[in-house]
């Protein structure tokens, strides 16, 4: 029986794409709405509703991973749908930039709160470890069509509608979803005897610090976060206020990341078949560099170039991809397989605690001193990045030849394929067992956190 006739999965993961176009539409609608209220300000509003949004993730979600197992899990991600379709649809009526913070305070709780409670019911859903590796696989393929799909759909919408419109469009994917949610059968889930979230992360924060490897991934969240909040932040106010573009303009900027994104998708699986992931990494964050560098040459020079832009835009979200798509396998040879939760555990809140640095800089101080300054201090913080893991990271070639040899030992697959089936090589049986599930868990709701880290929504 293939995945999608198993019937349960096929709805969630219905809801999971609804939702997730959903949410994309809102990130640039949301760009639009603090542009309107705030205009030349828009960035600090967007920094501050981010600030927001992590701080919701960092704290809300390991708290749901904790203590999902005591709750009626249809129910609940069900009530969380509703509260996400009741908030959104109040966006389009707000009048004050406060009102944005409110509801995007009770947004990202909620959805802090649905992300680690619907990863976890996967394993429950799909229950052979090959369709898992294919359900891992899907979810994967969501997300990157939907970075770059979602920004051409609202760029084409806008060009007839209101981009308040966009809200009701997200608000009913969110109800959508929540009607696709009860309909399926979710069994509540079993009592876990794993330590909490937080005792997790702090052992795996530890094992960060002393391992080499993932000192290196550390340091490339940062590069990561850096340049990637220029896109999150900054794309409205530099294409309203220094392009002079218009609503539909945004829209088609943000796409250039996803395409970017969606590039890398479709060509890294096979690259990293041949090349060590240290390797594709660093030239992620090199790409990075030279993209921020770019940027911060173009704002000096006052070129307002849209082609330029697109171009800048591109590899932006091209390098990020370099980085982030072969982080879990990183992270997944550097320990033991009963440490693999807490790395992952250790890595989403790393990861968030990067971009809680960078998105203020990017909205706070170009609001304040222009995109200039602000370019040239999240430049800074890549090149210290990149710097950083080439230092901590140091190449091991014997570790590049085992890498190599895993790779050659076994059918060639796709990237998250590859990564499914690094997940259930443990023993399925007894502790290694519920080891494993945790671990895959871990690694699909940090992929999924991951991806909403550049989502306003």
């Amino acid at each position: 029986m293939g995945l999608f006739a198993i019937r349960d999965y096929r709805r969630l993961f219905t809801a999971q794409v609804i939702a997730l176009f959903g949410t994309g539409l809102a990130t640039v609608a949301l760009g639009l709405l603090a542009y309107e209220l705030a205009g030349p300000r828009a960035g600090a509003v967007l920094a501050t509703a981010l600030t927001i949004k992590m701080v919701a993730y960092v704290i809300v979600a390991p708290l749901a991973a904790a203590y999902v197992d005591r709750l009626p899990r249809r129910r609940f991600l069900t009530i969380l749908d509703v509260v996400r379709a009741v908030v959104v649809i109040a966006l389009p009526f707000v009048t004050e930039v406060w009102h944005i913070y409110v509801l995007i305070g009770l947004l990202q709780t909620a959805s802090a709160a649905f992300t680690p409670t619907f990863q976890a019911v996967i394993p429950d859903i799909v229950t052979k470890e090959a369709d898992y590796t294919r359900a891992l696989s899907a979810s994967q393929v969501a997300y990157t069509m939907e970075s770059l799909l979602s920004p051409v759909l609202a760029a084409v919408a806008l060009t007839f509608m209101s981009f308040n419109l966009l809200f009701l469009g997200t608000s009913a994917g969110f109800a959508v979803s929540a009607l696709l949610v009860l309909s399926t059968r979710i069994p509540d889930a079993r009592p876990s005897a794993h330590t909490n979230a937080w005792d997790r992360a702090v052992s795996g924060i530890r094992t960060f610090a002393a391992t080499p490897s993932l000192r290196g991934v550390m340091a490339l969240n940062l590069v990561v976060a850096a340049v990637g909040s220029i896109v999150v932040v900054n794309t409205v106010n530099y294409v309203r206020d220094v392009l002079g573009g218009g609503q539909s303009d945004v829209a088609w900027v943000l796409a250039a990341s996803g395409t970017g994104t969606l590039l890398v998708a479709l060509v890294l699986p096979r690259v990293l078949d041949r090349v060590a992931d240290r390797f594709v990494m660093l030239a992620g964050a090199a790409v990075l560099v030279v993209a921020v560098g770019a940027a911060v040459t173009m704002s000096t020079a006052g070129v307002a170039a849209p082609l330029a832009t697109g171009v800048i835009w591109v590899a932006i979200g091209g390098g990020m991809a370099l980085i982030v798509t072969p982080t879990g396998r990183v992270l997944r040879r550097a320990v033991d397989p009963a440490g693999i939760p807490e790395v992952f555990a250790a890595q989403f809140s790393l990861s968030h605690l990067a971009w809680l640095v960078t998105y203020p800089i990017a909205g706070w101080v170009a609001t304040q001193a222009g995109f200039t300054t602000t370019w040239t201090v999240l430049a800074g913080l890549a090149v210290i990045g990149a710097g950083t893991a080439l230092v901590v990271w140091p190449r091991d070639k014997k570790a590049e030849v085992e890498e190599r040899a895993a790779v050659a030992g076994r059918p060639r697959a796709g990237k998250a394929e590859a990564a499914g089936r690094a997940a259930v090589a443990v023993a399925a049986a007894g502790t290694e067992a519920a080891t494993r599930e945790a671990a895959e868990v871990a690694e699909s709701t940090l992929a999924a956190c991951q991806c909403a880290c550049v989502r306003t929504v």
